[in-house]
């Protein structure tokens, strides 16, 4: 393994890791719609700031309520699972490849 296989791997391992905190972000985010939280919590207002952008844009490509229920969640974790998978496969092949 030469060292530019060695900076792509560990490239794609943060990329990874990134993505897999910000699905948990989504998750957190999700379920503090179902408690109602201190809406002036710091830390509610940072998990409000990550995800709001990201299920704006979800909304706006597609209609994401469904019988009183918003599934933009939903919809972004299996977005960003996609991307992981994809991602982790991409760079597997031209570090092994």
């Amino acid at each position: 393994m030469n060292p530019i296989d060695g900076i792509v791997s560990g490239l794609g391992g943060i990329v990874h890791s990134l993505l897999t905190v910000y699905i948990w972000i989504v998750i957190i985010g999700a379920l503090l719609t179902w408690v109602r939280p201190d809406p002036y919590n710091p830390i509610v207002q940072i998990i409000y700031r990550l995800t709001e952008p990201a299920y704006r844009l979800v909304r706006k490509i597609m209609p994401t309520v469904f019988n009183g229920l918003d599934l933009a969640p939903l919809i972004l974790i299996i977005l960003l699972q996609v991307l992981d998978v994809i991602l982790v496969n991409i760079i597997n092949a031209v570090v092994i490849g």
